[in-house]
């Protein structure tokens, strides 16, 4: 999965009538075999979607076998039970049951979207996906064709390979430096006896996240949890806390050249950690700096003053072992060093003097008027109370949010982004051509 579009999640065309987030009320439901949920229960559209996770993603993958969770995940829903694969998707598409298993690097998942009158229908067959997927040889294969195509266009996107070299450096040695989909050596090992055995050790309710919204009562959540997971074990006895992964505190440039008229340039530093208190003085620094769009000040200085980059941006990316902040930038082959410069320049004056009080309230505005834009859908609104439950912030976390974001001062936001950004720090990957004799393209 791209790194800078990890957290956007897609909850289809199933859209309930926008709400403000304070008129969510979560309740926290409690399942007779003992699986807990957090649930927005909303009776007003007969649309029932259920999230899990399961703690522990793609970084656990052995070294033999990286790409093991995406193969398993992707194949879950290709026959379970009784049902191949042609039968188990016939059962989802005449119910228009949106059923998806995904895995990133810390956690694994799965989710459901249904119409009430098939709910019955698809926790039957959500069930079966968790306890009896088949991993028949033909969609094995075919999903092994999928990755390693996926795998060998990646190879070809100056993008990617920007990504992957700058994991690979700034996690070098850890879990998180391998691809989430693995190599094509790897995925190529890959078994049906993997994958069940990959089943039976990461499946366990220790570690289960789940959260539920839509036309669905308590109860009748409690039984379906129950039904859902009740068959899984209680525990594998999988640890899953993965060692910490801290970016270098020296920074270095790696160039991978590519005949390209354009270069991509990324880069990383050691970022803040979700459960961080600063954390929200962060974001507002951060959609200052460099994740506002056109608002940004790199966009500013970078595009709009200067036109050397079709887009420049930042990202804040906490994973569970390790969190970094991410910059990139597209820019004219003859003037990737240009845009870099500029860009050190800006980190730096972040560093040194923070936003003003005129950004700090733009980004406060944003931020919170965006707020109840995401929970416009049923899936959405599942979606963002698991990550709640993921990130323990708490079941009234919804409506204090903002609050939260509000409290932040100018001291807090000046102090926050001194400690944050960190020029020297900066990992930079630049894929282009060789830097001299670099041909100009033309203009963006």
């Amino acid at each position: 999965m791209n790194i800078l579009l990890r957290i956007c999640v897609s909850a289809g065309a199933l859209i309930l009538a926008a709400a403000p987030a304070f008129a969510i009320t979560v309740k926290e439901v409690k399942s007779p075999g003992g699986v807990t949920a957090y649930l927005a229960e909303d009776h007003t559209t007969p649309i029932i979607a259920i999230t899990f996770g399961l703690r522990g993603g793609s970084a656990l993958d052995p070294a033999g076998k990286l790409g093991l969770a995406e193969m398993v995940t992707s194949t879950l829903d290709e026959g379970a039970g009784d049902l191949d694969s042609f039968a188990f998707q016939s059962a989802l598409q005449d119910r228009a049951i949106k059923l998806r298993f995904t895995t990133d690097r810390d956690m694994i998942r799965g989710s459901f979207i249904t119409t009430t009158p098939n709910a019955a229908k698809a926790f039957e067959l959500m069930q079966l996906a968790l306890t009896k997927p088949r991993f028949d040889a033909e969609p094995v294969e075919r999903i092994r064709r999928q990755i390693q195509v996926v795998l060998a266009e990646r190879d070809e996107d100056p993008n990617q390979a920007a990504q992957k070299t700058l994991m690979e450096t700034v996690f070098a040695g850890h879990p998180y430096a391998h691809e989430e989909e693995g190599t094509q050596e790897t995925v190529a090992t890959i078994t049906a006896d993997d994958m069940r055995a990959w089943v039976k050790r990461t499946f366990a309710r220790d570690r289960l996240l789940v959260s539920a919204s839509g036309d669905i009562t308590p109860a009748d959540l409690g039984k379906a949890m129950d039904q859902l997971f009740g068959d899984i074990p209680k525990t594998t006895g999988l640890n899953v806390t993965l060692p910490p992964a801290t970016a270098p505190a020296k920074g270095k440039t790696i160039r991978v050249e590519k005949n390209l008229p354009q270069s991509v340039v990324v880069m990383a530093q050691k970022g803040i950690a979700r459960r961080d208190p600063d954390w929200y003085a962060a974001q507002l620094d951060d959609y200052t700096f460099g994740s506002a769009g056109m608002n940004s000040r790199l966009m500013l200085e970078v595009r709009e003053k200067r036109g050397l980059a079709y887009g420049v941006s930042t990202d804040l990316a906490p994973f569970d072992a390790g969190a970094l902040l991410f910059g990139s930038v597209g820019t004219r082959a003859d003037q990737a060093n240009t845009s870099l410069g500029i860009i050190r320049d800006e980190w730096k004056k972040m560093r040194d003097a923070g936003p003003t009080q005129q950004e700090l309230d733009d980004a406060k505005q944003y931020l919170t008027g965006a707020w109840p834009l995401r929970f416009t859908s049923t899936g959405s609104i599942a979606e963002i109370l698991l990550a709640i439950q993921k990130d323990n912030l708490g079941i009234d976390y919804i409506d204090k949010r903002n609050s939260m974001i509000n409290a932040v001062t100018l001291a807090d936001a000046k102090r926050v982004a001194k400690s944050l950004y960190d020029p020297d720090g900066l990992t930079v990957v630049i894929v282009g051509p060789a830097s001299k004799g670099a041909k100009a393209a033309a203009k963006p």
